[in-house]
């Protein structure tokens, strides 16, 4: 369908089951053009203001005074008061200036020397993880590849040991996937796993405080925000955070990629013809695919946007999927082009109080990913059909069987 046969009627961005097939970008570049700032029903909450074109977004990401992500959470669907205290706790749904006490904690795990230093750990890891399918000549991309490199290093990076490491990919495909029935949808499994989680992450913190090591985790346990000590809750808010932004994205993003190289094999060969591209090519898999879909804010007191009159304590949701494919700032934005230069994709999140914290290091990973799938599985191609998340937040893959010429492990 194309955005000429489209009408406000067909369109519907909380209809999980929409982004199945894929991301209905026929949708996004309907409203770009028609209704930038859209006034957007719910059929189970206050209805919300859909933010589309990429100037808007950055507006809405960035002006923290106007639009707050602490006054009702970050994500789009709405939450009862409980729930809502104990979310407002999490550095994602906080605002200036407690937020950036906080992150200026996380940081400490984030720095360019902290991340350096992980490249050796994610070059040998990326080898581990192709090592165990390379002699079969076959894989799931997402479950045995895509997956294994970001939860590997999370682990590394948070003190887990890596034995647990699945399940912390189980208890984030929970929690995320809540609406996809390979996860067993539903609010209560999602409820569930986050229990387990912050029930792991006490053990955790206990462990880290008679045993601290160099682990992120254990840097937490030792802070002060204020003079006060994070509390219990804090923390393991901190490791969910963590474990879901340092896995899901990253996951999506190196698994989004590769379909999009499937579906555009004439970039894959640029790419192995020319090593140097891989930095551009990194740019645009994070401008192509954006990993995570829309953030919410509550507008804070009467404002405007692009024409249209926002009441305050009104739910606005941007859509950087959307922006990422804006015509007014990239050329020709629905192909998937690794020398695009310039970029200034939002992808983590175009920049203020809330970008990607981790956007080095999920940089690296994806990188260090694409640099060992050209050198030993330099033929990979998709061998049947890709399965997409039901979801209209995360926009993501859950399987890409994939086939290549078996190779030889590394390692004995």
């Amino acid at each position: 369908m194309s955005p000429s046969d489209i009408g406000f009627g067909d369109i519907d961005l909380t209809n999980s089951k929409a982004f199945v097939p894929g991301v209905p970008h026929e949708w996004f570049a309907f409203l770009r053009k028609n209704a930038p700032v859209w006034w957007h029903e719910e059929a189970d909450g206050p209805g919300f203001w859909a933010v589309t074109g990429y100037e808007d977004c950055n507006t809405v990401n960035r002006d923290y005074g106007l639009f707050s992500s602490h006054a009702k959470g970050s994500l789009l669907f709405d939450m009862d008061e409980d729930q809502l205290a104990q979310q407002q706790l999490l550095m994602l749904n906080m605002d200036p200036p407690i937020h950036t006490r906080y992150r200026r904690l996380v940081n400490k795990g984030f720095t360019p020397r902290v991340v350096n230093e992980l490249h050796e750990h994610i070059d040998a890891a990326t080898d581990t993880i192709i090592d165990d399918v390379i002699e079969r000549g076959s894989a799931d991309f997402v479950t045995e590849m895509s997956a294994e490199l970001p939860l590997v290093v999370i682990a590394e990076l948070l003190g887990v040991p890596n034995e647990d490491r699945h399940r912390m990919f189980d208890w984030s495909n929970k929690m995320i996937g809540s609406e996809d029935p390979e996860y067993r949808a539903g609010e209560d499994v999602a409820q569930d796993a986050s229990m387990e989680l912050y029930a792991y992450a006490s053990q955790l913190f206990a462990q880290k405080r008679i045993d601290p090591h160099q682990d992120l985790m254990s840097v937490l346990t030792g802070v002060e925000i204020e003079g006060e000590r994070l509390s219990d809750l804090e923390l393991e808010l901190f490791f969910l955070l963590l474990t879901v932004a340092g896995n899901e994205t990253t996951r999506n993003l190196i698994s989004g990629a590769m379909v999009a190289f499937f579906d555009n094999p004439d970039q894959w060969q640029l790419l192995r013809n020319d090593r140097s591209l891989l930095p551009s090519a990194v740019e645009e898999m994070l401008r192509y695919v954006t990993p995570v879909m829309n953030f919410r804010r509550q507008s804070t007191t009467d404002t405007e946007l692009s024409g249209q009159k926002i009441k305050a304590d009104q739910k606005v949701v941007f859509f950087h999927i959307s922006a990422n494919r804006d015509e007014t700032i990239f050329d020709n934005p629905t192909a998937f082009d690794i020398t695009r230069k310039p970029n200034p994709h939002m992808a983590f999140g175009g920049g203020g109080p809330h970008f990607c914290l981790g956007a080095n290091l999920a940089r690296m990973e994806i990188r260090v990913m694409f640099e060992h799938l050209l050198d030993r599985v330099p033929d990979i191609h998709l061998d049947g059909n890709v399965e997409r998340l039901q979801s209209s937040f995360i926009n993501g893959v859950k399987h890409i069987p994939v086939a290549f010429t078996p190779g030889q492990r590394t390692t004995a």
